[in-house]
């Protein structure tokens, strides 16, 4: 095998290696949350629905507001405790949806989605993992505001990390969907697919979510039997990405692909294609001559891609 390309440094896997210490202890005791609130370094970020509002700034955006200046952005609903940052309190603020529009007009504002957030480096890294908390969270309390038991409204406890059922007194929880997002490969080769969703020429990992009663290495393999009709055998964790749209865990894996032929799920995938690793280098370091590229670096599919373009894969 020849050495890889000069790809630089191993770039930043986006919402990962979070400074925030949840001190979950403090959820429970409002007393104690009522005065991390007043903490004169307490501070929030503020989310509306899909969007995120940013003070502007030059060349990177500020994240976090006063907790009193976010509730005046627009129409305040749920307010989560995040944890602490170097012992500063750290909180979420929702805000009614319809609110990103309006704060759109506002000069010193820049009101956009997480995702762009992560791909542009419109703040600094640190703030990412904290924004991906908040954010999942905050979308899950949209989403359950009734019991799925008895259908009344339920009410928000413990900072948010839990809702309860005054009627038939069930507690709600926060979930995360695992998702399983692998790179199969074979000697020199690997499989790459196509989403309809992608932007033109981008191909990538394939990816599926687990279902009840699977192992991770059970998903990874019937995820990419029935998307691109290989069967695998071997399968090797990588790292996994937490990905707050709106709420998953990606599980990254290397496969040990068993057969060649690739039968496409068209219902899933548009296309999907063997490509050799001098090729994928190209697609990484955005020269391919079709200009094919891979997703983009906050992604972990580019480095599940990467490591095994490196070399760093131990499948045959």
């Amino acid at each position: 095998m020849s050495p890889p390309p000069p790809f630089g440094p191993k770039p930043y896997l986006g919402y990962t290696a979070s400074q925030i210490e949840r001190a979950a202890e403090i959820r429970p005791d409002a007393a104690a949350l009522k005065t991390l609130e007043h903490d004169p370094t307490a501070r929030a970020y503020v989310i509306a629905g899909e969007m995120v509002v940013l003070n502007r700034g030059d060349g990177v955006a500020d994240p976090l507001f006063a907790l009193a200046d976010g509730r005046t952005l627009g129409t305040p609903r749920e307010t989560i405790f995040i944890g602490l940052q170097q012992k500063a309190p750290r909180f979420a603020i929702a805000l009614e949806p319809a609110s990103a529009e309006a704060l759109k007009q506002r000069e010193h504002l820049v009101v956009t989605d997480l995702r762009s957030i992560a791909v542009n480096s419109l703040v600094h890294k640190d703030h990412l993992p904290p924004l991906a908390e908040g954010k999942a969270l905050l979308n899950w309390h949209m989403r359950h505001r009734f019991c799925p038991s008895c259908g009344a409204a339920t009410e928000v406890v413990s900072a948010g990390w839990r809702r309860d059922c005054p009627s038939c007194k069930t507690e709600h929880f926060p979930r995360t969907d695992p998702v399983v997002i692998m790179l199969p490969v074979a000697g020199s080769s690997c499989v790459l697919g196509r989403s309809y969703r992608f932007a033109r020429g981008m191909w990538s990992c394939l990816a599926g979510f687990m279902e009840p009663g699977e192992t991770i290495e059970e998903a990874v393999r019937r995820e990419t039997r029935e998307e691109a009709g290989i069967v695998c055998g071997r399968v090797n964790y990588f790292a996994s990405q937490p990905w707050p749209f709106p709420s998953s865990l990606m599980i990254g894996c290397h496969a040990e692909a068993l057969t060649r032929e690739i039968v496409i799920d068209r219902s899933e995938l548009d296309n999907a294609r063997w490509f050799d690793r001098e090729e994928v280098a190209t697609m990484l370091l955005r020269n391919h001559p079709e200009t094919f590229t891979t997703p983009p670096e906050v992604a972990i599919a580019y480095h599940i891609i990467r490591a095994w373009v490196e070399g760093e894969v131990a499948l045959p």
